[in-house]
C-alpha cells in the first residue's frame, strides 16, 4: 500500500545524512520531496540519483521560511504531509502504524517521537522528543514570528504548526540519527539557543492569544526560561527520574549538554535585556 503522504525532506549539506533517510522511505509514500538550501556538498545528486524531486529554495529573511514555503508552493496535492528531517529514518513498525491509522482517523495532525542516537549510542532512556510533523494538507501552517526576532535559521525549527482540529499521536518511534559529529552539534544548538531567547522576548511582549497557542509543556518553559534553575532541573528530571543514567557515558554527556543548553538561552535572555 502506498501512503497518502507528500514527504518533505528540507536540506543543506546533508551528504551525510540524507541517504539512509531516503532509503528508509522505500516505495511506501506517493510522493517524495527534497527542499534545497544552496547544497555545496553531493546532498542533491544523492536526491537526484535516487528520482527525488528536488526544489530550490533561497530565503530572503523575511516570511515565509523553508517549510512553510513548500506549504506553499511544492504543489502538495496528497491528503496529508510528512516533514521529516534528513537525520531521521522511519521503520517498518511507524509505516505499518501509519497504514492502520490514517484512512479512518478524525486527527488534522500528529505528534511524531523519536528515539535518539548520540555519540554513535542509542539513547534508551531519559527525555523524548517530539514534533508535530505529520498533518492534514490545508489545515495550518508553521508559527510565525517578527522577523526581528527570528534566528538566521532559514528553516523552521522548533516553530510548531497551528493546526485546525484535533491532534493524536503515533505510538512507534523515528529513528534519529546524526551523522554530522559533535562540532555540528554543538554549533546547532547554539543557534538553536538564540531562537529559544528570541521567542522568549517575543512572546513577552506577545499577547494573551500566543499564550494560549502554547501546549502545557511548551507554557511551563517559557514561564521559566529566565530562571537560572531551569538547566539543573531539566537534567534532574532527564537523568534521573527519567533514568538517563542507564544510558551510561553518553547519557551523561547529552544530559550535561542540555542543561548547558538551557543555562545558555538563560544567559541570552538576561543579555537581550541589559
Amino acid at each position: 500500500m502506498t501512503l497518502p503522504i507528500t514527504v518533505c525532506i528540507p536540506v543543506k549539506n546533508e551528504e551525510e545524512n540524507l541517504p539512509s533517510s531516503l532509503d528508509a522511505l522505500g516505495d511506501f509514500f506517493a510522493r517524495i520531496i527534497v527542499i534545497d538550501s544552496g547544497s555545496s556538498d553531493r546532498t542533491r545528486k544523492i536526491a537526484e540519483d535516487r528520482g527525488i524531486e528536488c526544489f530550490d529554495f533561497s530565503w530572503d529573511g523575511q516570511f515565509p521560511k523553508k517549510r512553510n514555503w513548500a506549504l506553499r508552493h511544492a504543489g502538495i496535492t496528497t491528503p496529508w504531509v510528512f516533514f521529516l528531517d534528513a537525520d531521521e529514518r522511519v521503520t517498518s513498525a511507524f509505516f505499518q502504524e501509519l497504514e492502520a491509522v490514517l484512512p479512518s482517523t478524525m486527527h488534522a495532525g500528529f505528534w511524531i517521537a523519536f528515539d535518539n542516537w548520540f555519540m554513535g549510542q542509542p539513547l534508551r532512556h531519559g527525555d523524548t522528543f517530539r514534533k508535530l510533523s505529520l498533518f492534514r494538507v490545508g489545515s495550518g501552517e508553521y508559527e510565525r514570528f517578527p522577523e526581528d526576532y527570528w534566528s538566521h535559521l532559514d528553516m523552521e525549527v522548533h516553530e510548531h504548526p497551528v493546526i485546525e482540529g484535533s491532534i493524536g499521536e503515533i505510538q512507534h518511534r523515528l529513528e534519529h540519527r546524526d551523522y554530522r559529529g559533535m562540532k555540528h552539534y554543538l554549533a546547532k544548538h547554539n543557534e538553536y539557543s538564540s531562537w529559544e531567547a528570541n521567542r522568549f522576548r517575543w512572546l513577552m511582549d506577545a499577547g494573551e492569544e500566543e499564550w494560549n497557542r502554547l501546549n502545557r509543556r511548551q507554557r511551563f518553559k517559557y514561564q521559566n526560561l529566565a530562571k537560572w534553575w531551569l538547566g539543573p532541573f531539566y537534567f534532574l528530571i532527564s537523568y534521573v527520574l527519567k533514568r538517563g543514567f542507564l544510558d551510561g557515558r553518553e547519557g551523561w554527556t547529552f544530559a550535561r549538554l542540555k542543561m548547558r543548553y538551557f543555562n545558555e538561552i538563560y544567559l541570552k535572555i538576561r543579555e537581550l535585556e541589559s
